[in-house]
């Protein structure tokens, strides 16, 4: 599995960092600071084509509406089906909050 190579103290210690964030203000503060404005765009817009793939969105549309190219959108896809199942955690979860 690709997330064993992941698995570290320092990815742990992030990790623990962000799990420790409480509100979307002090996720957007300590965000500002650990990652450049492209880095974070790019895991927005991941997440965006996550979610529409899972929607059932087409290609097109999704880069229409994201404006991610057709590799963006062909990776995520790849991590939807063949993934450790991150993006389907996290996107269920929020449905069910909401």
């Amino acid at each position: 599995m690709q997330i064993d190579r992941l698995r570290g103290k320092t990815l742990d210690e992030l990790f623990d960092a962000i799990l420790s964030l409480k509100t979307r203000e002090e996720c957007y503060r300590f965000f500002d600071d650990i990652a450049t404005m492209g880095e974070i765009q790019s895991l927005s817009q991941r997440f965006q084509v996550a979610k529409m793939l899972m929607n059932g969105s087409t290609y097109s549309n999704i880069e229409k509406e994201t404006n991610a190219s057709t590799a963006t959108i062909s990776r995520v896809r790849r991590c939807i089906d063949y993934g450790s199942d991150g993006y389907k955690l996290a996107i269920e979860r929020i449905a069910k909050e909401n």
